[in-house]
């Protein structure tokens, strides 16, 4: 069973709350729910650079698509590092929809 925090609970109700007052469009909110229910999978440097290269982009560029500094996308490729948290949440919704998902 997936457990979830009180923070996300809270956000969850007031994203609710907002698309019933019309403030959220029924489109957001589909995508808001999409985006909270993704699950988030592990990425093997093979796996970053595999992607990276699938979507025509240089170093510099995934980094700045992914907010982070290209000298920790090259860690990541290289297996020194391990992307996480957002960054990590990013790989998996471009890997599964492209980089379109998120620009």
């Amino acid at each position: 069973m997936k457990q979830t925090s009180r923070l996300l609970n809270e956000l969850q109700a007031t994203t609710a709350g907002l698309h019933k007052a019309g403030v959220i469009s029924a489109r957001r909110m589909n995508e808001y729910e999409t985006l909270r229910n993704l699950e988030v999978q592990d990425i093997s440097p093979h796996q970053i650079k595999a992607l990276r290269l699938r979507e025509h982009l240089s170093q510099a560029v995934m980094a700045a698509v992914l907010n982070v500094s290209t000298s920790a996308l090259q860690k990541w490729e290289s297996g020194d590092n391990k992307p996480n948290g957002p960054s990590l949440r990013l790989l998996n919704i471009i890997e599964k929809k492209g980089l379109e998902a998120i620009l």
